[in-house]
This record gives C-alpha cells, sequence and structure tokens, in this order.
C-alpha cells in the first residue's frame, strides 16, 4: 500500500463524449495544433505536410499494416497587404470572434505561431465556448 500511496490520486476526468463542448473544444483544439505546425513550418522556410493513417494490405506479404498517407489541410491564415490574418474555424465556417468580426489582424509573419498560441491558450481557458455552442453542424445520417 505504500507505493499507491506514492502516487497522486484524482477523480475519473469527464469524457469528451458526455459533453458536446468539451468534444467540440478538442476538436478545435487539434486543428489549431495543426494550424501551428503550419505556422511554424512557414516562418522556417519548410512546407509542412499532414499525415493520416490508414490500414493497407501489404502486396509483398499479404498482412495489413499502417501507413500514414499526406491529407490536404487547408491553411486558416493569409496574407493581405503585406499583413497576415488568421480565422479560428469550425465545421469549415470562420467563427465571428466579435460582431462583424471574423479574422486576426496579425501583422508580421513572425507573430503567427505566437497568436496561435494565444487561441489555443483561449480556447483551453473555455474563452470560445459560447461561441462553439452556437456553431451547428449540418451532418445527417445516410439511411
Amino acid at each position: 500500500m505504500s507505493i499507491l500511496k506514492s502516487l497522486t490520486l484524482s477523480a475519473r476526468p469527464e469524457k469528451t463524449s458526455d459533453n458536446p463542448l468539451l468534444k467540440k473544444r478538442e476538436k478545435l483544439l487539434s486543428k489549431l495544433d495543426i494550424q501551428l505546425a503550419m505556422a511554424n513550418a512557414l516562418s522556417n522556410g519548410e512546407t509542412y505536410t499532414a499525415y493520416r493513417e490508414k490500414w493497407q494490405k501489404n502486396p509483398e506479404t499479404g498482412q495489413q499494416e499502417k501507413v500514414q498517407i499526406p491529407k490536404n489541410v487547408a491553411k486558416w491564415f493569409y496574407k493581405r497587404n503585406n499583413q497576415y490574418f488568421f480565422e479560428v474555424r469550425y465545421a469549415n465556417k470562420a467563427l465571428e470572434l466579435s460582431k462583424g468580426n471574423h479574422a486576426i489582424e496579425v501583422g508580421e509573419l513572425d507573430n503567427l505561431a505566437k497568436t496561435i498560441k494565444t487561441v489555443i491558450d483561449c480556447v483551453v481557458a473555455g474563452e470560445i465556448d459560447t461561441l462553439l455552442e452556437n456553431v451547428t453542424t449540418n451532418l445527417t445520417k445516410k439511411k
């Protein structure tokens, strides 16, 4: 029992499937992480490629194996008049951060990663929860 006392115990955290708002927040955070990696790659002069995993049959061995396939990811940032802007998107739509404002003015490319990190901190703190609650997805199940 002394070994068990050396561990830090806590209550079971809430599942994201139980709370739809937490599920939306986690989805947005995963997309923001990809945008941050894309922004860091752009500022370093590199190209970023996102991958997804897929099970595929190996033609030589006939065994199923997991392979990584590149996927297309749209940038949420763009350059207009020598300034960068960043949009927070969910369900393929830009969130209206304030009345009539959908984009964040970043300025120089060096500020882009810092701005995305600030947005990530806002999502973690729950400051965008009201915007996520208002988002309705038009996904219907096919019969």
